[in-house]
């Protein structure tokens, strides 16, 4: 596998182009351009506040008023009356266009726009934390005027407003550009923000019934002008001139986003979204811009450490632990490697050369998740080496997708990015959304989505009806309409992870696509899953997967386990198999902070998190995203880690530097698949007895993982656990909207607040990891049948 960026390829088709001139400079754009895109196209600049590319025209701020003329019937080319905002015109043929640069009278409206805008403005630019890099700021010097002939007093407001526990409003630097209520509306489809009373009272505000839950709220305070909305974790700990800012890519899922990171005196106070078109546009959601501080906690491991005879660990230098490392690998008999979803591509390479150089086993695996052979096979066949040069689905495809089925995803808590494409292309091309789900979700209604209803585990079913022939439905059913869509123009397959514990689900997806032409895309969760796939870190011939080396580490029949990033608690295995799985083999832990695996290992080794480390993730288009090391620590990667242990075993891994790990890639590659699709024998779906519900349930995108610590800021605005659970289930309860249950099966018991949503009977939905509600020993049983009573737990 080679290392190389990946762009589109596909050639556009040559757009109907407009003539018209601004400041006597010709110009040629597309048809129906808006004037001041037009004028950046030929370098020139205008001021403006409401305008961004990215949101509808509204004409609010008035800042980029210029002089207009156009041709009449007649060619005659006459100026219109007033000044014109350039933001909501597009352009025409002839069109003459005067700026500040050339027009007295543009320029005297600009100034007299920004007059007002400074009116009831505060002079506080020295403690704004947009100050430095503010837009009024910059505007109010290059087209202000020089001296202001407001003499009364400023009018103040009582400051912050919490808009959200992350989001803080000043009101008085409002300019109501519009730009935060536009997002929320638009992109995110959060309008919980909004612009309320008129005139001199007009101001931002919040519904008082609806408080500003949303996933991307911090795209608010990077698109404001003024400072008016600012992020708590961020308030007054820095200006702009004080930081070192570096190119970063998210580690927090497999969308890849760029990301700007933000640093001073060795620690990282922010991070913004990079402008990347196609992949996340401007845009990131709150966990990728806020969920940074689990590295600088005081539980990081800064050196290694071994476990005594007396069962502590203990700190030893670099020497001891890798011999310590090597002496038990190289006594244990038989050997299994599980790679977390979180390290990057040259991590899951170093990984993947330690298990067959080094260790000589066929046994690793990079899913710490619920997973199936069949996965391991459809990955291989489907996945592996689909990239945008070859023709695999990209953000782009999306937005061009005449429909979309989705099945065991659910993008706004799973791919947010992915999410917020969807949204575009339904909002822009009327592109049809499906979701194969027990319940529609709020993020499938804002895609405008439709839901065809499945009972956990029956998947399977409901793709095989979509692959043959669905006889004519009632008007508006959901099957109907999808089997007709998935065989019209460019439709597009979206399969998530949690379709591998489904027996005959992903064969399924694929003999869909592959009978109705529609494209397939394998979205995971992880923002290292992808890499790991190309890297080869999936068993090869004979060799076990996560639960089987887990399965084999408790009975004794392998030794020796080298975990990377893992916690075993993700696996969906039961805990009691897992703790004993890790006392009884030989364990090395490479790990930033404590984890359950780390609890058991005989040996630590610390690694750089990912603001001290550069490398690479493949993100789930297969295009490579290459980052920086923001921070320079002495804390080194895993590759380089374990081509550390690999010399002390007397073996050479070439994985010392990035650079030498991605020359050691080219020409590796994942094991392939061998002969013909395995024929997965689909199992009962188990049925509900009296007080007994099937279980649905998935990750929320803010939860308790353990990358979201340190962050108090962020888990306040985490969605809170809920049962949901349909009319006709609640009835059968007994229980109405608030009242508790109490859910139970194996060890697992929690006790949640009922909420009754359009979904399907005799199913219950929990989140798998939030706060008081742990089911991920669950997860990995689709269909899992839970008691369920009222009340509080005994």
């Amino acid at each position: 596998m080679t290392v190389t960026d990946a762009t589109d390829k596909r050639a556009p088709e040559a757009p109907e182009l407009t003539h018209l001139s601004i400041d006597g400079i010709a110009v040629a754009v597309p048809k129906d351009t808006l004037v001041i895109r037009a004028a950046e196209e030929a370098g020139i600049q205008i001021p403006r506040f409401c305008d961004h590319p990215l949101l509808e025209p509204v004409g609010a701020c008035r800042q980029c008023l210029v002089e207009v003329a156009t041709p009449d019937r007649e060619g005659n080319v006459k100026p219109m009356p007033k000044p014109q905002a350039s933001c909501t015109m597009t352009v025409s043929e002839g069109m003459q266009v005067r700026t500040q640069h050339t027009s007295p009278v543009a320029d005297k409206a600009q100034q007299g726009v920004m007059e007002l805008l400074l009116i009831n403005h505060p002079l506080d630019c020295p403690v704004c934390d947009k100050g430095g890099e503010c837009p009024l700021q910059n505007q109010a010097m290059s087209n202000g005027r020089a001296t202001s002939r407001f003499e009364d007093v400023k009018r103040t407001y009582p400051k912050p407003i919490n808009i959200s526990s992350q989001v803080l409003l000043d009101r008085e630097r409002c300019v109501l550009c519009a730009r935060c209520t536009r997002f929320s509306d638009q992109i995110a489809g959060d309008p919980f923000i909004a612009l309320v009373e008129r005139g001199a009272l007009q101001q931002v505000g919040i519904y008082e019934e609806q408080p500003f839950e949303s996933y991307f709220s911090g795209n608010t305070v990077q698109i404001c002008p003024v400072g008016a909305l600012t992020g708590a974790a961020y308030r007054f700990r820095a200006r702009p001139f004080d930081l070192v800012s570096t190119p970063d890519v998210c580690e927090h899922c497999a969308d890849g986003c760029s990301l700007r990171t933000d640093h001073r005196r060795g620690a990282v106070l922010r991070r913004l979204a990079g402008n990347d078109p196609q992949v996340n546009e401007e845009w990131n959601c709150d966990k990728g811009r806020w969920a940074f501080a689990y590295a600088s906690l005081g539980d990081r491991f800064e050196l290694p450490m071994v476990r005594d005879a007396e069962g502590e660990l203990q700190v030893v230098s670099w020497r001891e632990a890798l011999a310590a490392a090597s002496d038990g690998l190289r006594a244990a008999q038989g050997h299994g490697v599980l790679v977390g979803g979180r390290g990057t591509a040259e991590d899951a390479h170093a990984y993947a050369a330690l298990a067959r150089s080094v260790l000589r086993t066929e046994s690793i695996d990079h899913r710490s998740r619920p997973h199936s052979d069949e996965e391991r096979d459809f990955l291989l066949r489907h996945v592996v080496g689909t990239t945008p040069d070859t023709g695999g689905v990209t953000f782009t495809d999306l937005e061009r997708a005449s429909s979309v089925l989705l099945v065991g995803l659910e993008p706004e808590e799973e791919s947010p990015i992915l999410f917020l494409r969807l949204r575009k292309a339904h909002r822009k091309a009327g592109t049809t959304v499906y979701s194969v789900a027990p319940l529609a979700t709020r993020g499938l209604d804002k895609l405008g989505g439709r839901l065809i209803p499945s009972a956990p585990g029956t998947e399977t079913e409901v793709l095989t009806a979509l692959t043959g022939e669905v006889g004519p439905g009632s008007d508006g059913d959901a099957l109907t309409a999808a089997h007709a869509a998935l065989r019209g123009e460019r439709p597009i397959i979206l399969v998530g992870e949690r379709l591998a514990t489904v027996p005959g689900a992903l064969a399924a997806a694929a003999e869909l696509a592959g009978t109705t032409g529609a494209r397939l895309a394998w979205i995971p969760r992880r923002a290292g899953e992808r890499g790991a796939t190309e890297a080869g870190c999936l068993p090869g011939e004979g060799g076990k997967d996560t639960a089987g080396i887990i399965h084999a580490a408790a009975e004794g029949t392998i030794g020796g386990l080298v975990v990377g990033g893992v916690d075993v608690r993700d696996t969906g295995l039961p805990e009691e198999l897992t703790s004993r799985a890790l006392e009884r083999a030989f364990v090395v832990s490479l790990e930033i902070r404590p984890s359950s695996v780390t609890e058991h290992a005989d040996v630590v080794l610390p690694v750089a998190p990912h603001a001290e480390r550069e490398g690479a993730f493949i993100n789930w288009e297969g295009r490579v995203r290459p980052f920086e090391a923001c921070l320079s620590t002495t804390a080194l990667p895993d590759h380089r880690v374990l081509h550390m242990l690999a010399d002390e075993m007397g073996e050479f891994l070439g994985t010392r530097t990035t650079a030498e790990a991605r020359r050691s890639m080219e020409g590796s590659a994942a094991p392939r698949a061998t002969g013909y699709p395995p024929r997965v024998r689909r199992s009962p779906v188990p049925q509900p007895g009296p007080g007994e519900l099937v279980l649905a349930t998935w990750h929320l995108m803010l939860d308790k993982g353990s990358l979201q610590d340190g962050e108090p800021f962020l888990a306040g605005t985490a969605r809170a656990p809920r049962a949901l659970v349909s009319p006709a289930t609640a009835e059968g309860l007994g229980v109405v909207e608030g009242d508790l249950v109490t859910v139970s099966s194996d060890d697992v018991r929690v006790t949640v607040p009922v909420l009754v949503h359009d979904m399907v009977d005799h199913v219950i939905w929990l989140p798998t990891n939030s706060e008081s509600c742990d089911l991920r020993s669950l997860s990995g049983r689709a269909g899992a049948i839970v008691s369920v009573t009222k009340g509080g737990a005994a």
